[in-house]
């Protein structure tokens, strides 16, 4: 396992608060009162809660619903193949859809989710990443709501796991070799 101490921070706790005030804000003008939050598991667990309050905050008080979805396992690459690990319990059809997740990287997980949900009659479906790697990208998918732009690096902390492990840490940070 490696030390915290090799972890380089990259993105602060008070700068990830500070974004997500500013996107729930956004978001929040933007989206329909139908809107339904679908946050994906597991990676965007700390996010999505952070987000959810401050669209509370914001005056969007709209139900969610879970969705796992997997294509890394315990690797730190991508396989490809998504698998629906958790599917969602709350209709989709007819209504508007904002997918939540902690990283936009390759693409093909929210791809995937957001034409799942278009096939199940969404509305509409809108995209919010807390961050956005667009270096690693493999289709043709931007995020309607970003938190931060980051380089082409694997990033822990804040939901972000490896192998499991790092999704605690309440900044946004690279293991260093």
């Amino acid at each position: 396992m490696t030390d915290r101490s090799s972890i380089a921070i990259r993105i602060s706790s008070a700068e990830i608060a500070a974004r997500i005030e500013e996107l729930a804000h956004d978001i929040q003008a933007a989206m329909a009162e139908d809107t339904l939050m679908v946050p994906i598991l597991t990676g965007s667990f700390v996010f999505a809660a952070d987000l959810v309050r401050a669209l509370a905050r914001a005056g969007a008080d709209w139900p969610l619903d879970f969705m796992t979805l997997s294509s890394y396992g315990a690797g730190t690459q991508s396989s490809g193949k998504i698998d629906i690990v958790r599917d969602l319990r709350e209709p989709v059809s007819g209504r508007s859809v904002l997918v939540i997740d902690d990283i936009l990287d390759t693409g093909r997980t929210l791809l995937f989710a957001r034409n799942l949900l278009r096939e199940r009659g969404a509305r509409d479906v809108k995209i919010c990443a807390l961050l956005d790697k667009p270096a690693r990208r493999t289709v043709d998918l931007a995020a309607d709501f970003v938190g931060f732009a980051v380089t082409d690096e694997f990033l822990v902390g804040y939901g972000l796991d490896k192998a499991g492990r790092y999704r605690g840490l309440p900044y946004i940070g690279a293991i260093e070799s």
